[in-house]
This record gives structure tokens, sequence and C-alpha cells, in this order.
């Protein structure tokens, strides 16, 4: 079978999520020296151009990176432009879904429920939502810059703390119910996995540390109710652009609705992270998933 010889995992770059980058893109390369690929790591910490001569040395580029441009399709576009062969999905599918206010009206508008939201330009917020309220930045990931409100006087410090990440902001009624995610590798999706974080939400600190959080994959929940999220998530990979490989983020209420948060286009692949832990409850090893999310990459471009 033709395969790549030369791959570069590419990880870091400028963005709050440099740290879990890094540590997938190391993840990412270990699992790829296993597969027997010639690898070279690439630190994006200085401007794209000076990578150019790098970046075209290899046959593909496995993105390691997380959030701000590594997900805004800024790294996509300018991959394309240079004809390189990458992993993820492509600039726009990576834009769309970096943008949590048009990915959520994308789902709305077919007929996909998602938690009511306010998209805010200032820390002014007068609209009417119920209490509490979840506030993050609209373009970013890892739940940075995320806070609970659970009243009026929490909102507007809420507000303040996105906006050091984002200038724009969503003000979403918060689902009380069970965090439920879903990984789908080739628009196919995997055993659903529940999260049980420690904290009040499924924060940062909670995403990151070891202990921080319970994981029950495939989650505790009746088969039709499973398949009927996993048929939801493939809906949203098909109506977001997605391809290669993403996860869908939910919420599940008392009444087993389900709620979509968002669809991230380049998942954690750290020791704690959920994607992997998905594939391997469908009998897939995190060596497996890296060599098949690489040859989906290369036989697709």
């Amino acid at each position: 079978m033709n395969k790549p010889k030369k791959i570069a995992v590419l990880m870091g770059g400028p963005g709050e999520e440099k740290d879990v980058s890094l540590k997938s893109g190391q993840a990412i390369k270990k699992a790829l020296n296993h597969n027997d690929y010639d690898v070279t790591s690439i630190i994006l910490d200085t401007k794209l151009e000076k990578l150019v001569k790098e970046l075209l040395s290899v046959d593909l580029v496995f993105l390691g990176l997380h959030g701000n441009i590594g997900e805004n399709g800024t790294i996509q576009g300018f991959l394309d432009a240079l004809g390189i062969i990458y992993t993820g999905s492509g600039p726009l599918s990576s834009a769309i879904c970096m943008d949590k206010n048009i990915s959520k009206i994308i789902a709305k508008n077919n007929g996909i429920m998602t938690p009511k939201w306010n998209l805010c330009n200032t820390v002014i917020h007068d609209a009417k939502m119920n209490y509490p309220v979840i506030v993050k930045p609209n373009g970013q990931g890892s739940t940075v810059g995320l806070r609970i409100a659970h009243n009026e006087s929490e909102l507007k410090p809420a507000l303040e703390y996105a906006f050091n990440y984002d200038n724009s902001v969503l003000v979403e009624e918060y689902i009380q119910g069970r965090e439920l995610t879903v990984m789908l590798i080739d628009g196919k999706a995997q055993p659903v996995c529940e999260i049980i974080p420690s904290h009040e939400f499924y924060d940062y600190e909670c995403k990151y540390t070891a202990g921080m959080s319970k994981y029950i994959c495939p989650a505790e929940i009746d088969d039709n109710i499973s398949n009927y999220v996993k048929k939801i998530s493939e809906n949203l990979f098909d109506l977001l652009k997605c391809e290669n490989y993403s996860r869908a983020d939910f919420r599940m209420d008392d009444q087993n609705k389900f709620w979509f948060l968002e669809m991230n286009t380049l998942p954690g692949m750290t020791d704690t992270s959920l994607a992997p832990m998905s594939a391997l409850a469908a009998g897939i090893s995190f060596n497996e998933l890296i060599d098949k999310i690489v040859m989906h990459a290369w036989n697709n471009s």
C-alpha cells in the first residue's frame, strides 16, 4: 500500500493551548515512530513563512495543534496554499467549528438542539436568560476563558474574564445533565464517552489533570439513546463539512434530550484525551488510530 514516508508533527503555537498541543504532539510522534514512519517534530514558535522549507520537506503534516490558529483554518489555508497534505479538516470546516456561534446556528437551522445563547461584543449584556449560564469565548477551545455565572452579579466578571481571550463571547444557557462526547473517524461515530468532572463543570483543570475527571467509555446509556446521539454526531460532521476525524460535545438532560455544544476538529491526543479513549473502546489502539488518521488524509488528498 502506498504510504507517506516522511511525516512532520506540527505542535505548539502561540495560543493558550500550547502546552496541551506539545503533549498531544509528543504522543502522536511516539505512535508514528512505532508505526515505522520517518518522523520529525516542528514546533510552531515563529512566523509561519519561516517554516515553509521544513514543511515542504515532508510527505504529510500531522496537525498536533489545538485552538487559536491551529483550529480556526489559518494553518489549514496556509498548508493548502503550499500544496501540503495534512490531517484533520480543511480551512472552511475549521473556521466554522472554531466559531461556536456559527456552528450553533448551523445546528439549530438543521433541527439539532443546542442551548439558547447570545453573542456578546461588550461586557454589557441585557438579554433575559435563566441562570446559571455558561460564559465562554466564541473562538477558543479546551474551555479556555470559560466560567459559569449563577446569577446576575457573577455575569459581568465572567464576561470580563472571557473577553481576555476573544473579542466576542457566548452567554449560553446551562443545561443540567450529563456531559457526553462522540469521537468520529472518517465521519463514523465511535463509542459515546461520558465525562464526570470533579468540578462543577468540565473546565481546563479537569480536562488536563489526571484524576480530576472520571471517564466512562462506552457511556452507560441505553443503546437506542447511544445510537441516536451517534446519528446526530454523524449528521453534524457532514453539516459542518468536517474531514478525517473530529469530536462532538453534548449535554444530555434528564429527559434524555441531547444539546449540541461544539465540534472539535483537532481533538486532544494526550493521555487523558477523549478521542483515543473512544477509539480504544471500539478496539482501536492509539497507534492504530494515528495510522488511520494518517492514511485517511493521505488517500483523500
